[in-house]
C-alpha cells in the first residue's frame, strides 16, 4: 500500500506540469456540461402575500416527532419546510421564526426515577434495529424560549385542542409556556395575531378525540363538545380573516389508521406449548360453563337476557399458534355488578361460592377481535405479570385494561366525531368564504391518508363519511378519498414506494402519531399543490425523498 501512495504522489508534479491551464479549463468545463447544477428555483405568490407567514396547530404544526419536541424535529416540521418553499425567489415569503428547544433529544418522560429534571430523563425515542422497537434516548426538560416572542412565526404547542387557542389557561402547557407573550394572560391566537400576519396555515381538531384514542377510549370527557368545537373555530378563523390575512385550514386524518392503532395486533398472545394451551384451557373452563348457563338461564327467565352469540363472544380459548388478547370492554354487560348474571347463577345454586369469585375478573371481558385496536403502548403490558403471580398474565388471565385497546364501539366512536369536526371544519369554512371573498383554502388531507393506507375505495369513504352521504361537505370528502385509494399499501414519492408505519422507509415517527420528515414534506406538498390550484401560485414543491425518514440504531 505505501508502494502504490509513494507512486500516485510521485506522478502529482508531472500532471501538473503536463496539463496547462487552458486544458484544465476544458476539463472543468467538460464535467460541468456532465452534471450541470441546477437551475435556482423561482416561483410565483399568486394571488398569496407569504411576507408573513404564521402557523397555529399543535404538535403537527410544532414538529414533535419520535414522541418529543426537539431540534431537528422543529427544523422539519411541515411550516418550516413550508416557509423555505415560500422563501424561493418570486414567492414573496419572509423569515420564519420557531420556539427553538434546543435540544438534540429533547423530552419525553422522567425516567424510571419517576422525576422531571434528573440524569435518567427520556427524550426522543428511535427505532432500535437490533430490538425491532423504539427505544428512547437520554433527554432533558424543556427551558424557556430566550428568542424574540414577538417576532414568532410558529405557534405549534403540542397537546393544544381547537379551544385552547383562544385559553389564557394554556399557559399550564409547558410548550405555550416556554414562549407565551404573557403566561397567563397572553393566548395562542392573542399572540399569533400581533405579528400582523399575511397568511396562515390552521391545523388544530385533531386532539380534540386523539386523547381518547389514544388512551384507549377509556376517558369519553376528553372529547371536546362539537358546540364547543365550532364556537372556537368560528372565532379563530373568523379573528384571522378580520386580521386581512389569508390562509389554509386542514382536515383532520382517519386517525384509526395510524401506526399507533396498527402496530400491535389483536392477536398478539403466541402460543407454542400445547401442554400450557390445556392448562389455560382448563382454567378457562369455570368460566365458559357460566357463559353457556346463563343461556339456559335466559331461556327460563327473565331475569337474564343472554343469547348463545353473546356468549360465545366472551368464552375463552387457546391455541397454538397467534391467539386474541383478552381485554375488557365496558361496552358489554357488567355481568360481575352486584346483583347481576353472575350473582343470579350462585343464587340458583348453579355455581358454587368459589366459582363466583373466581369469576368477578371477567364480567366485561372478551377476546378481541380485528376490529379492536391495541394501542402502541399495550405491548409494554401484555404478557407481564400482575402482583408477580405467575398465573396473573395480562391479556391471557387477565384481561387487558380497558385503556390499553380501542374496543370496536371505541373505535365507531372516534370515527364518527372525527367525521362531525370535519363537517364542521368544512362549515365554518364555507360560512367564512362566503363572507370575505375566500380567503380561506381547505386542504383535504384524507385523500392522501386512502391513498398511504392501501385502503379500498368503499373502507375510505366509510371512514371518511360514516353517515353515508348525510352531509354533503362529508360525501365529497368521501369521494375524493375513494377516487385516490388504490388499495396499494403506501404511497408513490418520486418514484420510491414509501410505508404508513415507522420503518426505514415509512412517513410516520417512532412514536406511531406523528410523521417523520418525509411526512411532514409530504403534508407541506399537499398545502403547496392546493395553494398552486385555487391561488394561482406557482410554488416549489417540497423535495420529500432528500429529507430523512426514522432515526434508526443498531443497539
Amino acid at each position: 500500500m505505501k508502494s502504490i501512495k509513494k507512486y500516485i504522489f510521485a506522478l502529482l508534479p508531472l500532471a501538473v506540469i503536463t496539463y496547462s491551464c487552458d486544458e484544465a479549463d476544458v476539463i472543468i468545463q467538460e464535467q460541468k456540461d456532465a452534471n450541470p447544477l441546477p437551475a435556482a428555483q423561482t416561483g410565483d405568490p399568486g394571488v398569496v402575500d407569504f411576507s408573513n407567514y404564521v402557523s397555529i396547530g399543535n404538535s403537527l404544526t410544532a414538529g414533535f416527532m419520535d414522541n418529543a419536541l426537539y431540534t431537528d424535529g422543529q427544523n422539519n416540521s411541515f411550516p418550516n419546510l413550508l416557509a423555505t418553499q415560500f422563501a424561493i425567489q418570486g414567492v414573496g415569503g419572509g423569515t420564519f421564526n420557531q420556539p427553538d428547544i434546543n435540544s438534540a433529544n429533547g423530552y419525553s418522560g422522567p425516567g424510571p426515577d419517576g422525576i422531571p429534571g434528573t440524569s435518567d430523563d427520556l427524550g426522543r425515542f428511535q427505532l432500535s434495529l437490533a430490538q425491532q422497537r423504539p427505544v428512547p434516548t437520554a433527554g432533558e426538560v424543556p427551558t424557556a424560549y430566550a428568542g424574540n416572542k414577538a417576532e414568532l412565526n410558529n405557534f405549534g404547542v403540542p397537546g393544544m385542542k381547537v379551544t385552547d387557542a383562544l385559553n389564557p389557561g394554556l399557559a399550564a402547557n409547558t410548550y405555550y409556556a416556554r414562549f407565551a407573550t404573557a403566561p397567563g394572560t397572553s393566548t395562542v391566537l392573542g399572540d399569533a395575531l400581533a405579528t400582523s400576519p399575511t397568511f396562515f396555515t390552521y391545523w388544530l381538531g385533531n386532539n380534540d378525540i386523539l386523547g381518547y384514542a389514544v388512551g384507549g377510549g377509556a376517558n369519553e370527557s376528553l372529547i371536546t363538545s362539537q358546540p364547543d368545537f365550532q364556537d372556537a373555530l368560528q372565532q379563530s378563523l373568523g379573528a384571522l380573516v378580520q386580521s386581512g390575512a389569508q390562509g389554509v385550514v386542514l382536515t383532520l386524518p382517519p386517525m384509526v389508521l395510524l401506526p399507533y392503532f396498527r402496530a400491535v395486533p389483536y392477536n398478539a398472545i403466541p402460543m407454542d406449548n400445547q401442554a400450557l394451551v390445556d392448562q389455560l384451557n382448563a382454567g378457562f373452563a369455570g368460566l365458559n360453563r357460566a357463559l353457556d348457563g346463563l343461556v339456559q338461564v335466559s331461556q327460563a327467565s327473565p331475569l337474564v337476557n343472554v343469547s348463545q352469540a353473546e356468549a360465545d363472544a366472551r368464552k375463552v380459548s387457546y391455541a397454538l399458534g397467534a391467539n386474541p388478547i383478552l381485554m375488557e370492554d365496558d361496552a358489554l354487560v357488567d355481568y360481575d355488578r352486584p346483583g347481576g348474571e353472575f350473582d343470579i347463577l350462585l343464587a340458583l345454586n348453579l355455581i358454587t361460592p368459589a366459582e363466583r369469585q373466581a369469576l368477578a375478573p371477567y364480567g366485561q371481558s372478551r377476546p378481541a377481535t380485528s376490529d379492536d385496536l391495541p394501542t402502541l403502548v399495550s405491548a409494554t403490558s401484555l404478557g407481564t405479570t400482575v402482583g408477580g403471580s405467575a398465573t396473573a398474565i395480562i391479556g391471557v388471565t387477565v384481561p387487558a385494561a380497558d385503556n390499553l385497546i380501542l374496543s370496536a364501539s371505541e373505535v365507531q366512536t372516534v370515527v364518527g366525531t372525527r367525521a362531525t369536526f370535519n363537517a364542521t371544519i368544512a362549515g365554518v369554512v364555507a360560512g367564512i368564504n362566503a363572507q370575505a371573498n375566500g380567503s380561506i383554502t381547505l386542504v383535504d388531507v384524507q385523500p392522501a391518508f386512502a391513498d398511504l393506507f392501501g385502503l379500498s375505495p368503499a373502507l375510505a369513504s366509510f371512514l371518511i363519511d360514516p353517515t353515508s352521504g348525510a352531509n354533503a361537505a362529508l360525501a365529497a370528502m368521501a369521494a375524493a378519498a375513494a377516487d385516490q385509494a388504490d388499495g396499494v399499501l403506501g404511497i408513490e414519492v418520486d418514484g420510491q414506494n414509501l410505508r404508513p408505519d415507522f420503518a426505514p422507509n415509512g412517513v410516520f415517527s417512532t412514536d406511531g402519531i406523528h410523521p417523520n420528515p418525509r411526512g411532514a414534506g409530504i403534508i407541506a406538498n399537499l398545502i403547496i399543490d392546493a395553494l398552486n390550484t385555487s391561488r394561482g401560485a406557482d410554488i416549489p414543491r417540497v423535495n420529500v425523498i432528500a429529507l430523512r425518514g426514522i432515526i434508526a440504531t443498531d443497539l
